[in-house]
């Protein structure tokens, strides 16, 4: 994360304490213990289904994982007591369908003044190699960055009741390099070798480097990966994961069981900022080999994750099968404005997830080993079991839509599919806009069939927020497959994040926006078509996932049966149950 490079000025208020070192207890009296933050989720701006804090201010995904009972775990960096970066806690939400989240109380704090919790991951030590769960298969731990103004360390907390309250190690750190910029570690676990493998950035070194360790807390270095891709200004958040492959990446459902096939290739997931391409913050990605200890990349590439602003430090949930496709959330925000946009003081909350992606590797025509993305199944938030609007002869000809009194959530999706594209002399364009019919602003983007088939977003038309660092224009180039004769595209808008999926996922962008007006009114065209072409779209509302959770004040209150329970904290500034169990 970032916010490690100007932490100092942020949330180094005051001579800093080691955590483990502590010998009487901190507590910071504005933040809740033991009962999760409300949140009012009505705004104009507040996303419907994509996850954000109830209040404060949010960026990374941090130790996602899956549980036995298909529980998903979002923690998060979190400060709960101001819209801007600092005072660096753990914030956790749990949900079973990952739009649907519950707010639990925050799960790990800070020990001490001067201290921040920073980014990191956690595992389910099934078998107890840690030795912290006796007679137990679901316990949890926890790797994260401590952060104070002498170094940045990687310590370990768990947790003995699912992943709600963690108890800090009392040998922490369990790496130590007397560094400043040290940070995120991600841990798997690897089954070849019967290991568990580290993989933590140094970040201004450019340089990944793996650990090995059989207890997870005694940590071996094994090898270094260097100065690979967009170097920018650091690296940062890197995620090691095993990837299926599609066996046909032009079919209709790429995601169907039949179409994935085991692999024995991993992603390296490097994250960097600032240095983007488009300016700030971008993740990047590396398929190869992975044998335990060392990652060897198939080529020298840098393969870019998201062609929009929004999309950073993405996390892969630890539990899902190595053969299934692997899910993923990342930070919807970029640094360079991150702290400025206008929820914070409209709403009281500032930046919000991307949607829950399938992740996918397939070969495609023009680049081997392309990392697929498309979102987690959206068809249970539908408004209705059909589709508002859909057009099966859209060649030269429009779509207009309006939601404004069908879809309160202000959530759409729309999926269009342009068939029978010539070989040769293609011409013609497919565009879509989203407008606000009372203030006239809008979001757009479009497909241009002929020459290098640029895809293009503009959120120029949004007049909420004015930023030189607002990047308004964002373009990549998705080829017509030449088998299928073919192009498809999804989007998803959902009030202030806008995110789009270009044949069947090769290509995604996440962009935010911030307009003064409710945007309620969908345009699709087509212009300039060849003869014989082929365009049909289908427009589905989305519910929103809050809405179902508010109580009659209009908030969300969250878990607040954490809060009956008799939570403590000790001289480590950790939270634990006085009872036995949840």
């Amino acid at each position: 994360m970032f916010f490690s490079a100007i932490c100092a000025g942020l949330c180094l208020l005051t001579a800093p304490v080691r955590g483990q070192n502590a010998t009487s207890a901190y507590v910071d009296p504005s933040v809740p213990t033991g009962t999760p933050i409300p949140g009012d989720y009505t705004g104009a701006l507040r996303p419907q289904i994509h996850y954000s804090p109830p209040t404060g201010f949010m960026n990374d995904p941090n130790g996602m994982f899956v549980d036995a009972q298909g529980v998903y775990h979002l923690y998060y960096q979190y400060n709960p007591t101001d819209t801007v970066a600092g005072n660096q806690h753990w914030g956790h939400a749990t949900s079973r369908d990952l739009y649907t989240w519950e707010n639990q109380p925050i799960a790990i704090y800070p020990g001490a003044e001067g201290e921040a919790i920073f980014s990191g991951s956690s595992v389910i030590d099934v078998n107890n190699t840690s030795g912290f769960f006796p007679n137990q298969t679901n316990g949890v731990v926890a790797f994260y960055t401590l952060n104070t103004a002498e170094e940045q360390t990687q310590d370990v907390a768990y947790s003995t009741d699912g992943g709600y309250t963690f108890t800090k190690y009392a040998n922490n750190p369990v790496i130590s390099i007397n560094s400043t910029q040290f940070r995120d570690p991600k841990v798997i676990w690897y089954p070849l070798t019967q290991r568990w493998v580290m993989v933590v950035a140094y970040a201004q070194e450019f340089t990944i480097g793996f650990f090995t360790s059989p207890d997870l807390t005694t940590w071996t270095h094994a090898s270094n990966f260097s100065h690979y891709g967009l170097l920018g200004l650091q690296y940062e958040c890197p995620n090691l994961v095993q990837m299926p492959m599609l066996s046909n990446a032009s079919i209709e459902n790429p995601l169907d069981e039949s179409n994935i096939a085991s692999s024995d290739m991993f992603v390296l997931y490097i994250s960097i900022n600032p240095g983007a391409p488009l300016g700030g913050s971008i993740g990047q990605y590396f398929p190869g080999t992975f044998n335990g200890t060392h990652f060897t990349p198939v080529d020298q590439a840098a393969r870019i994750a998201d062609f929009g602003k929004d999309n950073y430090a993405g996390q892969f949930f630890y539990g899902i099968p190595a053969s299934s496709p692997q899910i993923s959330i990342a930070w919807a925000s970029n640094w360079q404005y991150t702290q400025v946009v206008p929820t914070g003081q409209l709403e009281g909350f500032r930046s919000a997830m991307s949607l829950p992606r399938y992740n996918v590797l397939a070969n495609t025509t023009r680049g081997d080993y392309t990392l697929v993305s498309l979102p987690y199944d959206l068809s249970p938030l539908y408004s209705s079991p059909s589709s508002l609007a859909k057009s099966s002869s859209l060649a030269n000809s429009s779509l207009l839509y309006d939601y404004s009194s069908t879809v309160p959530s202000g959530a759409i999706t729309f999926n269009m599919i342009i068939a029978s594209i010539p070989l040769a002399n293609v011409t013609g364009t497919a565009n879509f806009t989203f407008m606000s019919s009372v203030t006239g602003e809008s979001i757009r983007g479009g497909f241009y069939l002929g020459g290098d088939t640029p895809f293009w977003i503009d959120r120029d038309y949004i007049r909420g927020f004015e930023n030189p660092f607002f990047t308004d224009k964002f373009s990549t180039n998705s080829l017509i497959n030449t088998d299928t004769q073919m192009f498809r595209l999804q989007v998803v808008i959902d009030r202030s994040i806008l995110e789009v999926f270009l044949e069947n996922g090769l290509r995604s962008a996440t962009t935010t926006f911030f307009a003064e007006g409710m945007l309620d009114t969908l345009l699709i065209s087509t212009r300039e078509l060849n003869p014989g072409v082929q365009v049909s779209a289908e427009v589905f509302g989305l519910k929103s996932a809050w809405t179902p959770l508010e109580n009659s004040n209009g908030t969300v209150a969250g878990n607040v049966t954490m809060a009956s329970q008799r939570v403590r904290r000790n001289t480590l500034g950790h939270m634990s149950l006085g009872t036995s169990s949840l």
